[in-house]
């Protein structure tokens, strides 16, 4: 049998979810001894629950494994047991009684690092929060912090974004296996993740179907990966707020920014400081200090004098962007005296060369 069989097969039997897998486990030892249990045996174990003894004894998600290992071997996906030291420890410490037993990753991000924050929020985050995601996660530039969040629009793709274009590593946690990437707008973001050295993980396997229940469960993944969870934006309900509540259950540190009384994204946020179950921050720097963790670098004021050689197109779309505060593209050529491929061409050479960003909507900021 392949490497991972029978655990994986453990987590196909019907009725048996997370944490009873981890009981289950206790009691007999190891995934192996359980298929090799006599009837009589499964009988005493699980009693009226004859389904899944039946299971067990017929081997019927046998072939349904052979399947999946396939998959992952064509694919060089790594199978992680949660007994063994390369599974992300995060999820066996105290607390976490509904973790899973087996995850799937594709990557090389270390899922164990020496400090890691999960910085989730709402889809729908405007430009002030998808800024905000920027400046904290480039902060914590040189910090030896890895990124985790869910890989969704709007704060999720923010944070893996900034952490590519910052050198940090970064997990995106999925709702759904390996054999797609959901939503399809952020394919390009991922392979960009894994092309950095970050990693794209999950607890579903190819054959589960999409559905809303695996996003609210991949949540908690995302929680308990990471020492601490900063929420952006978020509003009163959503995925933000369900991670944010499970970290707290969980007893890692959480933290949000605060925003104006009455707006809907800021609505979440206020709530969990207002609850006391979130302290506030402002930026980077709070964070840092409220975990207790020393700054290895201090922050360099940004170079304004010296700058990437430009090339004419770029130099006259550098000048109307810091002309024009948060210029939608299509405005560009308004300023100067350039055809739009020019431009669409000038501002891949300047976000190439980190002088500027793309904003939601086309909208173009100078940094």
């Amino acid at each position: 049998m392949s490497d991972h069989f029978y655990e994986i097969a453990l987590t196909m039997l019907p009725g048996i979810g997370c944490r009873s897998a981890r009981q289950l486990l206790e009691i007999v030892g190891s995934a192996e001894a359980l298929f090799n249990m006599s009837g009589s045996e499964l009988r005493h174990i699980f009693g009226q629950r004859v389904e899944i003894a039946n299971a067990i004894k017929e081997k019927s998600v046998f072939a349904a494994v052979e399947k999946e290992l396939a998959f992952v071997e064509k694919n060089k996906i790594k199978v992680l047991y949660y007994k063994e030291a390369d599974f992300p420890q995060r999820l066996n410490l105290p607390g976490c009684v509904d973790s899973p037993i087996v995850l799937y990753t594709l990557g090389d991000a270390d899922l164990n690092p020496r400090r890691a924050v999960s910085v989730v929020g709402t889809r729908k985050a405007t430009v002030q929060g998808i800024e905000l995601t920027h400046k904290l996660v480039s902060d914590l530039r040189g910090e030896g912090i890895t990124i985790v969040s869910g890989l969704a629009l709007g704060i999720d793709a923010a944070s893996h974004s900034a952490a590519v274009e910052c050198g940090l590593p970064t997990v995106g946690v999925l709702a759904h296996g390996l054999n797609r990437l959901y939503p399809p707008q952020n394919r390009n973001l991922a392979k960009q993740m894994l092309a950095c050295g970050g990693s794209l993980l999950t607890e579903i396997r190819t054959d589960v179907p999409m559905k809303p229940g695996l996003f609210p469960a991949r949540n908690r993944i995302i929680a308990s990966l990471s020492d601490a969870t900063v929420v952006v934006e978020a509003s009163r309900k959503g995925g933000a707020l369900i991670t944010a509540n499970i970290a707290n259950s969980y007893n890692r540190d959480l933290f949000a920014f605060p925003g104006r009384i009455g707006d809907k994204n800021s609505e979440g946020c206020n709530a969990i400081i207002a609850a006391c179950k979130a302290m506030l921050i402002r930026d980077a720097d709070d964070l840092m200090l409220n975990m207790g963790w020393e700054r290895k670098t201090r922050q360099a004021g940004k170079q304004t004098t010296l700058f990437p050689k430009l090339n004419a197109d770029e130099q006259a779309v550098y000048d109307v962007l810091a002309a024009h505060q948060d210029i939608p593209m299509d405005e560009i050529p308004c300023f100067c005296d350039l055809a739009m491929p020019k431009i669409a061409a000038a501002l891949l050479g300047l976000e190439l060369k980190n002088l500027c960003r793309c904003l939601p909507g086309k909208i173009y900021k100078i940094l």
